[in-house]
């Protein structure tokens, strides 16, 4: 299904979960072990199942209070957990757009041939 608006960005393309390694770095190897210490240290009682989707797979989302127990279960910062990737590449300058208008640039307006010009960039 396509829409005609802009396309919309996945939020979650730009940040890599790292639990796994995190907890690794702590000496926490398995989900039991990560789902012992959510209850002693945060008193956070999570499911095996919810503890393994955590630790093998980058949620799409995880509440704020779930980020705060694994913070103080693993004595680490959301940091260390998430990780934001580099901002996407900038578009392309005006000049790469001349072809668009047959290598005509006009002052304030790239020409498209039609009636119309683009916005101001």
């Amino acid at each position: 299904m396509t829409s005609a608006g802009p396309e919309l960005l996945d939020p979650a393309a730009g940040v890599q979960w790292r639990l796994r390694i995190a907890a690794a770095e702590r000496g926490v190897w398995t989900g039991t072990q990560l789902r012992r210490l959510l209850a002693e240290r945060a008193g956070l009682a999570l499911s095996a199942a919810s503890v393994s989707a955590l630790f093998t797979k980058q949620p799409s989302q995880v509440k704020l209070s779930t980020l705060a127990a694994l913070c103080t279960a693993l004595d680490c910062a959301p940091g260390d957990l998430l990780v934001l990737s580099p901002a996407p590449p900038a578009p392309a300058p005006v000049a790469a757009l001349a072809g668009l208008s047959g290598g005509q640039l006009l002052p304030g307006r790239l020409r498209t041939g039609g009636s119309r010009s683009l916005p101001p960039l």
